[in-house]
């Protein structure tokens, strides 16, 4: 059963967490996490994009010269996709980037950047984040207590709007809560802060 030590604010050691090895001590299915933030990036992706064929471009409508005897190339209209201000060939039309992932492929997959974490001794845990107020050097300083520099991701039991104030301001640092954090937001962070309770609820939710 994988440890890792249990942190205050003020970076001191106060305890230890016991890890449940279902959870952060698994071998990463490398293949799961790779289909899953795949669909997580295509299912991002709105899809909108448009631009107009020959059928769609305003004009175009009466033939700019005759057939034959001019001397130049025979042309239809002047909306051809050759003309300037013509229509576009095989241009992108509106369309769904939809991905699906079953749940149990899901869970699997965060079980893995979970366990990566985990393996990496990236995974931080506090025991808890008490704010009385949104103070942006206040979470600095506990980032400096903690000695994390890096591109961090605050995982939260549930949502606190003074944490997620006083981190919004810091470069590199997200705020989520444990429904909200997708198996992308674990693996785009170099570590991952997180809380006592809130490493409860992903055992909860994910044995």
């Amino acid at each position: 059963m994988p440890k890792v030590a249990l942190l205050n604010q003020s970076g001191q050691n106060v305890g230890e967490v016991n890890l449940d090895d279902k959870v952060f001590g698994i071998e990463p299915n490398q293949q799961v996490l790779y289909d899953v933030i795949n669909a997580t990036r295509a299912n991002s992706r709105q899809g909108t994009h448009k631009v107009k064929n020959r059928s769609e471009v305003r004009g175009g409508g009466r033939k700019p010269w005759r057939q034959k005897g001019t001397g130049r190339a025979r042309q239809g209209s002047i909306r051809s996709p050759q003309w300037t201000g013509g229509g576009v060939v095989f241009g992108p039309s509106p369309r769904d980037y939809t991905k699906k992932v079953n749940k149990k492929v899901k869970k699997l997959a965060l079980r893995s950047a979970l366990s990566i974490k985990a393996q990496n001794n990236a995974l931080v845990v506090l025991d808890a984040f008490a704010f009385d107020g949104p103070k942006t050097s206040q979470m600095a300083e506990v980032f400096s207590n903690i000695g994390v520099n890096d591109k961090a991701l605050i995982v939260l039991s549930e949502a606190d709007r003074n944490v997620e104030l006083s981190a919004r301001n810091l470069p590199n640092v997200t705020v989520g809560t444990v429904s909200q954090v997708s198996v992308y937001d674990l693996m785009n962070h170099s570590v991952v802060v997180t809380t006592q309770d809130a490493v409860k609820n992903y055992e909860e939710v994910l044995v």
